[in-house]
């Protein structure tokens, strides 16, 4: 017994003490995991966590600048139970370079571990509770992400260094250095390094890693000059843009035995220089701000005039597509009234609508361009995949159908008794209405206008947005402009009453259809909110013309309070529902059916079929999108389309981006898009071709008969 309990001793001993190790994540690219240089924490415990990524050959991930294209990984880790804390700022270890295509990647290939430094409070165990993105690539780049948790026991003392802790010492040998070298750059691009023991005996080789996008021209040759006590890298700055700060990056110094010293410079720009140009394409980034894939397709110079006549020519389609139609009805009607108004009147009348048109348009593009420069992949139409968004304008049009059918009058109050019948309040919110039910269009034009506007600097961004607003109220200045034309308009006439009524019923229609999207976005339990909110407001709205007919009649009174007092009660019921209703999980995407010949799309899915050679048509689409609905009935879901894809054996993909959806986001990014909808034909053996946004049966079948 005593040597069988020996034995049973000297097996344990020498098993190896569990690594402080998260369950894996696992795709067909690589394998993620949460892992920690410790195994167990003591009172006020310093851990160092991180990521690691472990790489199938061939595909890589990125660094803090992921170059000409790709994206920055993000890892939040959260320390719950006896001992707390927070970190979300990775450590970046030296990335390699990647040079493919004419477009340069900083990235990470094979084991590579990401590091952080997390400080508990308190003592006891911990539980690790992470989340990770990333982006992984080959020869197609796939967007993923992972939730971590990893449970760590207590220990009296400073716990001692785990299994794991080789990983991180490796990941920080392979850290920059504060540069012990003075680095300066001037106005030509020229990079120099000063200090003692720089000589082309020490440097035979030297690069470059920018940590800003958007700042040299990443790809192109870095000659090297070596003196004594000083080297210098030719740089290409790019164009059209200048910056006085700071060159952030680190420099690669190689010696002729092949090893490498990465240092971190901060290179300042010699006095008395001229700015430096750092922006490729027109897109400007804040210092730390990762370049991405559109930014090559970014205009610059004079390119931004073309790139402006394309918002303003996308903006006045915008009054022709179907998204666009109810407001259409509410300014017809505007125009029948300014037929019998003064001229100075249907000038202010255009000007108000004007501002409320580009107003929204400019708060439509400040929110997406402040989204952007912190990260996220808001797209045009990125509002619609709110179900409270859709919801909430659901029943702004309903209240509004309401009020053309006379159920409640909208007054301007006491305001309105100094200026009776201008209209000023309406014609400015028509301006708006205008705007939100037109972003679920994408016009043609638009897609390189908004790709421009969401990657250059913000000024000229945001003149795209305006742009675009010029373009949607120009019919409507061009009525009220040119003298004569509002005079042809109809007089006005008891039959503009009856109009009136009659244009209610599109904006009903509308509700109908934002009915049908809540219900894709969030199931049955949101329509029903939605459907018992209108019952509610229809309510609010009675009982309030009640009112407003009383007040007219006999003046203010008990009765009048009563009925504005339940409305708004009415009101503020219907937000409080709708709050607790849209904190649900998306509903679960339908995948389409197999008998109709339509795959859900992915990447993978993509990337399998080309590689079969098979011939691919990819649809991104969403339901909140009218375009994409009517061309799916008039060019998609056509019998004379449908056979030949058949008989051509096209592998038909659509990707619904109703919900957000990350990789989807990145599909549209990748192709210099912010919105849907989206065709790309992939023929069997060539590159894809992106096709226009208003589709024909004839327009696909010429496509993929070529």
């Amino acid at each position: 017994m005593p040597a069988l309990l020996m034995a049973g001793l000297s097996i344990l001993g020498c098993a190896p003490a569990l690594a402080a190790e998260s369950a894996p994540v696992t795709s067909a690219n690589d394998t993620a995991t949460l892992v920690t240089d410790r195994d167990a924490v003591g009172p006020d415990q310093h851990l160092k966590v991180g990521l690691r990524l472990q790489l199938k050959p061939g595909w890589h991930t990125y660094w803090i600048n992921p170059g000409d294209a790709g994206d920055t990984p993000t890892l939040d880790v959260t320390a719950e139970g006896g001992a707390t804390g927070k970190s979300s700022l990775i450590h970046w270890p030296t990335p390699v370079r990647i040079s493919e295509g004419g477009l340069m990647s900083y990235a990470y290939v094979g084991d590579v571990l990401l590091p952080q430094d997390l400080a508990l409070k308190g003592s006891g165990g911990t539980t690790l509770h992470a989340h990770a993105e990333w982006l992984a690539c080959a020869q197609v780049c796939v967007p993923e992400s992972g939730d971590f948790t990893l449970t760590l026991p207590a220990s009296a003392q400073d716990a001692p260094q785990g299994n794991d802790a080789a990983r991180f010492r490796q990941a920080e040998a392979a850290m920059p250095v504060p540069s012990p070298f003075q680095a300066s750059i001037q106005a030509d691009g020229t990079l120099k390094l000063a200090g003692k023991g720089l000589s082309s005996a020490a440097v035979s080789q030297a690069w470059f890693l920018p940590q800003d996008g958007g700042v040299i021209d990443q790809v192109a040759p870095q000659p090297l000059h070596a003196g004594d006590g000083e080297i210098s890298l030719g740089l290409k700055f790019l164009k059209d843009a200048h910056r006085a700060a700071a060159l952030k990056g680190v420099v690669v110094l190689e010696d002729a035995a092949g090893a490498e010293s990465a240092l971190q410079i901060e290179a300042a720009p010699i006095p008395g220089g001229s700015p430096i140009a750092t922006e490729s394409a027109g897109a400007a980034h804040a210092p730390g701000e990762p370049a991405s894939s559109v930014d090559s397709a970014v205009p610059h110079g004079v390119e931004w005039l073309r790139v402006l006549l394309f918002a303003f020519v996308g903006g006045l389609i915008l009054n022709l597509m179907p998204c666009v139609f109810p407001v259409l009805a509410m300014k017809a009607l505007s125009l029948a009234r300014m037929g019998g108004a003064g001229r100075k009147a249907q000038l202010q009348s255009a000007f108000f609508y004007t501002t409320g048109v580009m107003g929204a348009f400019a708060a439509l593009g400040i929110i997406m361009i402040g989204l952007r420069a912190v990260g996220s992949a808001a797209g045009w139409g990125f509002q619609f995949q709110s179900p409270g968004f859709v919801v909430g304008v659901c029943w702004l049009l309903f209240l509004m159908a309401l009020n053309l059918l006379g159920v409640f009058e909208i007054t301007p109050g006491r305001l309105g008794q100094a200026q009776v019948g201008t209209g000023h309040a309406g014609d400015l919110m028509t301006g708006l209405l205008a705007v939100i039910v037109a972003t679920p269009c994408t016009a043609p034009f638009m897609g390189v206008a908004i790709a421009g506007a969401l990657g250059g600097p913000p000024i000229l961004g945001l003149l795209v947005f305006l742009s675009m607003g010029l373009g949607l109220a120009a019919p409507y200045l061009l009525v009220a402009g040119i003298p004569g034309v509002a005079k042809r308009m109809p007089k006005p006439g008891a039959w503009m009453g009856i109009m009136k009524q009659v244009l209610a019923f599109p904006l009903l229609a509308t509700c109908v259809w934002l009915l049908w999207v809540a219900g894709i976005q969030r199931g049955i339990n949101l329509v029903a909110v939605t459907a018992g909110g209108v019952v509610l407001l229809g309510f609010a709205a009675w009982i309030f013309g009640i009112g407003q007919h009383r007040a007219m009649r006999e003046g203010g009174g008990r009765i009048v309070l009563f009925c504005r007092t339940l409305a708004l009660l009415c009101v503020i019921s219907c937000g409080v529902a709708l709050a607790k209703s849209i904190g649900g999980p998306p509903a679960p995407s339908t995948a389409p059916e197999a008998a109709s010949g339509i795959e859900a799309f992915s990447n993978a899915r993509l990337a399998e079929l080309r590689a079969k050679g098979q011939p691919v048509f990819v649809d991104m689409t969403a339901s909140w999108c009218i375009t994409c609905m009517v061309n799916e009935r008039v060019a998609l879901d056509v019998a004379s389309v449908k056979e030949a894809f058949g008989a051509r054996h096209v592998a038909y993909l659509k990707g619904d981006w109703t919900n957000r959806d990350a990789e989807i986001s990145a599909y549209l990014k990748a192709h210099g898009r912010d919105g849907v909808p989206l065709y790309v034909y992939y023929p069997a053996h060539g590159d894809g071709e992106v096709l226009p946004q208003i589709l024909t049966p004839g327009l696909v079948l010429g496509v993929i008969g070529k």
